[in-house]
């Protein structure tokens, strides 16, 4: 029997239908703005206005109206003018701008912090001015100073070093309860020896939360968030499903997290994690290589995980099996990066070497198979680092500022496994490339490949190809399109039995659920269409979403993914995302899968909701050395 849709669902259809109605008749649309008439009278119909303006002024109208309808449109409606968008924007171009101040003292640093509504980080004149925007700064704990102090590359009275300023834009910026930062030097006030530096930054609203439930079932799931608590940085993280059709009715899980301690970039993750098929408690200390100029990153932490992972399946099967899993571990490893000296006094290199060395000891307590052995694995690895950052916007936001990392790695790892039972060597090696240009998108390509060796047997090995491109944003008005290409491969190499792919969600097909389809070698293939459109409610945009997916499965090593018929699926959908919130983006998708799975109730068509993200960049900073990832 299906499953029971979940409370949303049920109401999916007049809820889109309300929300265009809505949109048509109560919604902010995103006016770009108009130049002043010049002195020559143009008959008035002669300029046709477009339709999404026709509403604003129509609504506009409407707010200046002393009736309830008029407050309540001025309440939740602003009617101000755009922010100036900038795409493409090269920040190597800032970096060379900036190269002129390289060690000079910084004589002076101001640093202000905006809430989250109704501020402007690019025009400090604007204020909150409805009744929502002051309402929701009331319930939320602005940013301290101090803790933006913490996140910058340079201090007050001490000389700045190359890349600072860049650096520490960015780093702001990626910080999850910053929507967005600038850092500006005050070129009026600057000498030869010495600079003004002015910071600002803008919140988002950190405390968040989301939930579904299912009238039918009573089954449901409460997440909650706090990403700044009281303004001091410390996020926490709390999760309860219930009624679930499971051997338990219920999970939980919690994390709590304090970054950059005592400014040294080093963070402290807690982790709790109970869930029917998983168990995990872990803490962890770690501190990577944040920016370009990092010297020394590494990591110390424990985890105790209990798991039940799926066994091979037979032809047979109707549900799943599952062993039982449970091992303590011990994870350590230290960085160093080295800069190469340059000879050119204005040129600052961005590329680095870096080594890197790891410990990781494994105990085993209860394992389904006999291919788990107690463990210690000792890995060194080398990698040679270029990265650089563009800016511009509506890749995977809503018009906020975003970083583009392009760059290259090229890394290579070796290392030796002690176990109970046997040894043996362990070799990877992996490079990856990036290239960004606001005419052409963004193109990346990646290859990795990792395998133990035992008595001159290579096993347990993986080679993983990816490329993501995505196109250049086309716009027409305030319009915005943009698309997205992902394809990927992964090819198991003498792996054991219980190794086995999944094509379910992120790892091939969007929206499909099979426990079943599994395989050892999976090629997928990913397209997505995404149009922003100018409509927005309470500062929820909204965005329609086109895509299709497709995968293939086999095993065995001598196997071709391509011999057997794919998995499909096609959709299109809906997203929500209001970026001055800690939300996750709200995705309402219907799919439709031509190719079921065998002994699975499955529908071919589906509608279904996620807050996961389906594309994501990958960064070129150095990380842990590490066994090449196989799910």
């Amino acid at each position: 029997m299906q499953p029971p849709r979940p409370y949303i669902i049920q109401y999916l259809y007049p809820l889109l239908l309300g929300v265009l109605l809505l949109c048509a008749g109560v919604c902010q649309a995103q006016v770009i703005p108009k130049t002043q008439p010049d002195s020559t009278v143009v008959p008035q119909d002669t300029i046709p206005q477009r339709f999404d303006e026709r509403i604003m002024d129509n609504l506009r109208r409407m707010s200046e109206r002393k009736t309830i309808m008029g407050k309540l449109l001025k309440a939740i409606l602003v009617f101000d003018k755009n922010e100036v968008e900038v795409y493409g924007l090269d920040a190597e171009l800032i970096q060379r701008e900036y190269e002129k101040h390289n060690y000079k003292v910084v004589r002076n640093l101001d640093i202000v912090t905006l809430d989250a509504f109704g501020y402007s980080i690019n025009d400090t004149s604007r204020v909150p001015r409805n009744f929502l925007e002051k309402a929701g700064n009331s319930l939320h704990v602005k940013t301290g100073r101090g803790l933006i102090r913490n996140k910058l590359l340079f201090q007050r009275n001490e000389p700045l070093q190359p890349l600072a300023l860049v650096e520490s834009e960015r780093l702001l910026r990626q910080t999850q309860y910053i929507l967005d930062a600038r850092i500006i030097v005050n070129e009026q006030t600057t000498t030869e020896d010495s600079v003004d530096v002015f910071v600002i930054t803008k919140d988002i609203f950190s405390l968040g939360g989301s939930g579904s439930y299912s009238p039918s079932s009573g089954s449901g799931r409460i997440s909650l968030r706090e990403l700044n608590f009281l303004g001091q940085g410390h996020q926490v993280r709390g999760s309860y499903r219930f009624n679930m059709n499971r051997p338990r009715p219920w999970e939980v899980s919690g994390s709590y997290s304090v970054e950059n301690i005592g400014r040294t970039y080093v963070s402290a993750d807690l982790n709790y994690i109970d869930q029917n098929y998983y168990k995990e408690k872990s803490i962890y200390f770690r501190r990577d290589f944040f920016s370009t100029n990092t010297k020394y990153a590494g990591a110390v932490g424990a985890s105790w995980i209990d798991e039940q992972i799926l066994l091979p399946p037979t032809p047979e099967d109707t549900i799943p099996r599952f062993g039982d899993l449970n091992y303590s571990r011990r994870d350590a490893w230290l960085g160093r990066a080295f800069k190469f000296k340059s000879y050119n006094l204005g040129y600052e290199s961005r590329g680095r070497l870096i080594v890197g060395l790891r410990a990781v000891d494994t105990n085993y307590g209860t394992v389904p198979t006999e291919n788990f052995q107690s463990n210690t694995l000792m890995l060194g690895s080398v990698g040679y680092s270029i990265r650089k950052y563009y800016k511009d916007r509506y890749l995977f936001g809503f018009g906020r500022t975003e970083d583009i990392p392009a760059g290259s790695l090229i890394s290579f790892t070796g290392g030796y496994e002690r176990g109970d039972v046997f040894d043996r060597k362990y070799f990877a090696a992996s490079t990856s490339l990036a290239k960004y240009s606001p005419n052409f998108g963004y193109l990346y390509g990646s290859a990795t490949y990792g395998t133990f060796v035992r008595d001159d047997r290579f096993e347990q090995g993986v080679l993983e190809v990816q490329s993501l491109y995505f196109t250049k944003l086309s716009e027409w008005g305030n319009w915005k399109l943009r698309h997205y290409l992902l394809g990927r491969g992964t090819f198991g190499i003498n792996r054991n039995p219980e190794e086995l792919l999944a094509i379910n969600n992120e790892y091939g097909l969007r929206g499909f659920r099979s426990e079943l389809v599994r395989g050892s070698r999976r090629v997928t293939f990913n397209y997505e269409a995404n149009l922003y459109t100018p409509l927005s409610l309470l500062g929820f945009r909204l965005a329609t979403v086109l895509f299709a997916d497709i995968a293939w499965l086999s095993t065995g090593n001598q196997s071709s993914p391509f011999k057997k018929t794919p998995y499909r699926g096609y959709g299109i959908g809906f997203r929500f995302r209001n970026e001055y919130l800690s939300f996750s983006t709200i995705q309402i998708l219907i799919g439709y899968y031509p190719k079921l799975p065998a002994n699975e109730d499955f529908n071919s068509f589906r509608i279904f909701e996620t807050s996961r993200p389906y594309y994501d960049f990958t960064d070129f900073r150095f990380t842990r050395p590490g066994v090449a990832d196989f799910r």
